[in-house]
C-alpha cells in the first residue's frame, strides 16, 4: 500500500478547485441602464373651480317680485299662496332643490320640488296653493339641495 502524502492530498484538491473555478463561465458584470430623466410635465393652466352652490338665503312670503325677490311675511292669510323663496350662489346643472311644510303637529302640509341650473346667483320660488283654506297655525318651511338640508328653517303662522 502506498501512503498517501498530506501535502499531495492538498495539492490534489487545490488543483481540482481551479479545475472547478476554470470551468465555471464568467458572469459578466452587466451595469444597470442609466436613469432615464423624465421629461418635465407640460404646464396646463386649469379654469379655475366653478364655486359649489350654496345656498345664501330662505324666505317665506305670499308674493314675488319681477326678480323672484319674495318679502318676508310672517303671519299669512288662509287663503295665500305661500311662496319658499332659495337664494343660491355658484353654479349648479340639475341639482333637485326641495321645500318642505309641516303643520305644528309634525304632519306635512306639503313638499314641493324643482329643478336647479345656475351659473351664479339666482332665485328659485317654490309655491305652494291650496284649494281649501290652509289651517289656522304655526308651520315650519325646511328647503333641501341636492337632497341635504340647505338654509335655516323658517317659521311663519296662518291666522
Amino acid at each position: 500500500m502506498k501512503k498517501t502524502s498530506l501535502s499531495s492530498a492538498l495539492m490534489i484538491a487545490v488543483v481540482g478547485a481551479v479545475a472547478l473555478v476554470g470551468c465555471k463561465k464568467k458572469e459578466e458584470e452587466v451595469a444597470p441602464p442609466p436613469p432615464v430623466a423624465a421629461a418635465p410635465a407640460p404646464m396646463v393652466e386649469s379654469a379655475p373651480a366653478a364655486p359649489a352652490l350654496a345656498v345664501t338665503s330662505v324666505t317665506v312670503g305670499n308674493a314675488a317680485a319681477a326678480d323672484l325677490s319674495v318679502a318676508p311675511v310672517a303671519v299669512l292669510a288662509a287663503k295665500d299662496k305661500i311662496i319658499v323663496s332659495v337664494k343660491t350662489s355658484g353654479t349648479a346643472s340639475n341639482v333637485p332643490v326641495a321645500a318642505k311644510l309641516t303643520y305644528q303637529d309634525g304632519q306635512v302640509a306639503g313638499e314641493q320640488s324643482a329643478t336647479l341650473n345656475a351659473t351664479d346667483a339666482g332665485t328659485t320660488n317654490i309655491e305652494f296653493t291650496k284649494a281649501t283654506p290652509w289651517p289656522a297655525g304655526k308651520y315650519t318651511a325646511d328647503v333641501t339641495v341636492d337632497g341635504k338640508a340647505a338654509g335655516t328653517q323658517q317659521q311663519f303662522e296662518v291666522k
